[in-house]
């Protein structure tokens, strides 16, 4: 019941009261990104959900759009600019993506959701984590999140489809505020992003 039921009730009303409470910081990381970023505040993306179904992921514009002189777009390091990088270490550009729990797309809790030109490239046991919700934290992003490899990061998206609960959701919640604080494990390296996720064996 409370999978297929009251977490989307519970994600619907705090997010909805997180709002109405972050509104002052909300806004003055718009005005921020409307002069910083030439008038770009949101980056969109589409992205797999649950049942793989396509929604619009939403987040703060943290990187400009800067192409060099073959038209091609500069190295993320290159384009991360001062404001974006401050909001990536406190993972302040994740809170727009509160507008896609409010619209069922995604979960406060849940697994990370990832690009689509990954969906051919899983394998059967990790393609179950499209069994739920993506969220904005997960077990994963608690258990390592960037310094993860993909096999491992897999491996908990996984766990928490089978363990799923309203303890595990409050235990993430708590581990997430907590690694915001310390810093925990934000990027994988010198590269500003995560790896990219080129496959593995079938089983």
């Amino acid at each position: 019941m409370y999978k297929s039921f009251f977490k989307y009730v519970i994600d619907f009303i705090l997010v909805f009261v997180g709002l109405v409470l972050i509104s002052p910081l909300f806004l003055f990381i718009m005005t921020l990104l409307l002069f910083t970023n030439h008038g770009h505040i949101f980056f969109f993306q589409e992205r797999p959900g649950k049942k793989t179904r396509l929604f619009k992921l939403i987040k703060f514009k943290t990187m400009t759009d800067y192409l060099d002189k073959n038209g091609i777009l500069l190295p993320d390091s290159k384009r991360l600019t001062k404001v974006g990088r401050f909001l990536r270490s406190t993972s302040l550009d994740e809170l727009p993506q509160l507008l896609n729990v409010l619209r069922g797309e995604m979960s406060l809790v849940g697994p990370r959701p990832l690009l689509v030109k990954y969906l051919p490239l899983y394998n059967k046991k990790q393609a179950r984590r499209h069994e739920v919700r993506p969220g904005i934290t997960g077990w994963a992003q608690v258990n390592g999140r960037n310094a993860l490899s993909w096999p491992e990061k897999f491996e908990h998206d996984v766990y928490y489809v089978d363990n799923i609960s309203f303890a595990l959701d409050i235990k993430i919640l708590f581990l997430t505020i907590k690694k915001i604080f310390i810093k925990e494990g934000i990027n994988s390296g010198p590269d500003i992003t995560m790896q990219t996720f080129s496959g593995n064996v079938k089983v």
